[in-house]
């Protein structure tokens, strides 16, 4: 292999497996840091650089950084499963001890560009391409359809799981910046919005239609049959305040469990979720499963509905086949019948949650905007351009539903295309991460942070008692850690952005490294293509999504090679070592928004001037 070039910004960057997870690339080691130092406005600051609502996503995020943590891979013996950091949770900390943080943030243009966006909807996507383009002197327009801004996030994320002042605080710092929200305006017509001259349209109007379920009986029963997430909207607006005693909720994503639970607080007495997979295949996230079966309800699995059962059009119920799943070479899963007799539950209402689809009856398809075979536009992923350049999608409204933080990525590269095609730049040619390493030695054998390893198991978030949660809509169910737990959380992170640096020509291969080191990932040995190379090492590199650290050739011709995979952080073999061929150096990795100081566009204008 060839010696690893380390100047390679993406390359650190993936061994901070929950940063590099993260789709807005949140420096999630550092603002940890700053919690257990007790930094709060500071780590506050950090998220809100990089992912917009950092007290929204502290309790809704999917997560999709800590199924990446290395401690799900790397502890042993320590507990039955082991747990990532708990890095969501911790999020929410530093958003309910931040204080006052007004004063750190963008501050509104005190001069106009004389350039004018539209954004249609005002969820995640359309307010985080507001808050980076706003500072830059861009006149922002937000068309929302309800009054407020937030999206689905105010309109289908429950109160007990999302206080609206939340929502309400951190929608406002981006209004703050001198953005113009017109709520109360649904758009329909793009033909319209075009004619009104913009310089820019970003779309980020979600995926707003949910899907029906057209069974038998569904013509008959449908006063009763809601589907979840029109549902959910009219919970929050007031126009649903109970629900039948018997529900069921079809569909095993997360909305059906916000349905379940929401229509527990409504006065359902008897309320289970139906689904047609297994448990371990829903697509709910883990501790949503978890929430719903705390609060009593369960969930049956391999059940594919069949019919709506009603009396002269007063549905009493649903019928459904047994299924089992078979996988073929493939890995693709059928479900077959089992030929069991089909079963019957009694209900009252139905809640449908089987999908969301997305809907542009509003997009004339003349106007330039291309669309494919699945009625949704034709997007670029890089730059979020449609076929008509200088509108743009974002959120689910580009690729189909998915969560906040991917509809906040998608904001930060819409905002970045905007603002260089607006500037005359190529919008595909994307501006490259800020990187920084800084050495975190001190001494000899001091460093400049805590790389003692916590070897406590994952600390659970405190609970509103159930009796009273499941009465009340609005009480929020999570308390979150307090002070002390969430620094004992905070111990647990590895803090993989400090990275283990090695200087071949340094290094005299006495080994004292590979004596030292806890996990067996350094190997002296004779060089060798990847496949064979990661056989030879003291551990076998096995995962092929991690990467070797490979130096050049050291004094005996072999080459120091380290399994970045299952590396600690620790430090112990820049601690051992006697030559200081070892460094421990943070990677601090910034990626460039729109807003950036040192984005390409904001430096060409500084050297104009």
């Amino acid at each position: 292999m060839q010696p690893t070039d380390i100047r390679d910004p993406n390359y650190f960057h993936k061994v901070v497996d929950c940063q590099w997870a993260c789709p807005s690339h949140t420096p999630v080691p550092e603002y940890i840091r700053l919690i257990s130092a007790g930094r709060y406005a500071d780590a506050y600051m950090v998220n809100w650089e990089s992912n917009v609502f950092p007290g929204i996503l502290g309790r809704t995020c999917d997560r999709p950084c800590e199924p990446a943590c290395r401690r799900g891979r790397v502890e042993e013996n320590n507990g039955e499963k082991p747990e990532p950091v708990a890095i969501c949770r911790l999020k929410r900390v530093a958003a309910d001890n931040k204080g006052e943080v007004k004063a750190r943030m963008s501050k509104r243009a005190t001069k106009k560009n004389g350039k004018r966006i539209a954004c249609i909807g005002a969820g995640p996507a359309s307010l985080t391409v507001a808050r980076d383009l706003a500072p830059l002197g861009y006149e922002i327009v937000v068309y929302e359809a309800d009054q407020k801004g937030g999206g689905f996030m105010r309109t289908q994320v429950p109160r007990f799981r999302l206080p609206e002042s939340v929502i309400d605080e951190e929608v406002g710092y981006i209004l703050d910046l001198g953005v113009e929200l017109r709520g109360g305006q649904r758009i329909d017509s793009m033909r319209s919005m075009l004619e009104k001259n913009y310089d820019a349209v970003f779309v980020g109007s979600g995926a707003p239609r949910g899907r029906a379920l057209k069974l038998p009986g569904f013509d008959e029963a449908e006063a009763n049959i809601h589907i979840g997430i029109d549902w959910l909207s009219s919970v929050y607006f007031g126009h649903v305040k109970e629900i039948g005693k018997r529900v069921i909720v079809l569909g095993g994503g997360n909305t059906a469990m916000d349905c379940c639970r929401s229509a527990r607080r409504l006065g359902g007495e008897d309320v289970k979720v139906i689904v047609r997979s297994g448990f371990d295949e829903m697509k709910a996230s883990p501790w949503e499963k978890e929430d719903a079966a705390h609060e009593g309800i369960p969930i049956l699995n391999y059940l594919v509905p069949k019919a709506f059962i009603h009396d002269n059009g007063k549905l009493t119920g649903m019928s459904f086949e047994k299924v089992r799943a078979e996988y073929d070479e493939r890995g693709k899963r059928k479900l077959i019948p089992t030929g069991e007799p089909d079963q019957h539950f009694d209900c009252d209402e139905v809640l449908v949650a089987v999908g969301q689809e997305n809907a542009f009856p509003w997009i004339e398809r003349d106007v330039g905007i291309e669309f494919n075979e699945w009625g949704m536009p034709v997007v670029d992923e890089v730059t979020h351009q449609s076929t008509l350049p200088h509108v743009l999608f974002g959120g689910d409204a580009a690729f189909g539903p998915k969560n906040i933080i991917w509809a906040v990525a998608h904001g930060h590269e819409a905002a970045v295309s905007i603002d260089r095609m607006l500037n005359g730049q190529p919008t595909a040619e994307r501006p490259p991460p800020n990187v920084r390493m800084l050495s975190q030695k001190m001494g000899i054998h001091e460093w400049s942070y805590d790389n003692d390893i916590s070897n406590d198991e994952r600390f659970k978030v405190p609970l509103v008692p159930f009796e009273v949660a499941i009465k009340s809509m609005s009480t929020e169910v999570e308390l979150g850690f307090d002070a002390a737990t969430a620094w004992q959380e905070a111990q647990r992170c590895l803090n993989c952005d400090v990275q283990t640096v090695f200087t071949d020509s340094a290094c005299i291969e006495c080994d004292a490294c590979v004596d030292i080191c806890p996990m067996d990932c350094i190997t002296f040995t004779g060089n060798a293509p990847e496949h064979e190379l990661r056989q030879k090492l003291t551990a076998p590199a096995l995962n092929l999504t991690q990467s070797l650290y490979v130096s050049g050739p050291l004094k005996t011709e072999r080459v120091m090679v380290k399994d970045e995979d299952v590396c600690l952080h620790c430090g112990l073999c820049a601690e051992r070592c006697p030559t200081g061929a070892w460094d421990m150096k943070k990677t601090l990795i910034q990626m460039v928004h729109a807003n950036t100081p040192t984005c390409p566009s904001k430096v060409k204008k500084k050297e104009a001037a």
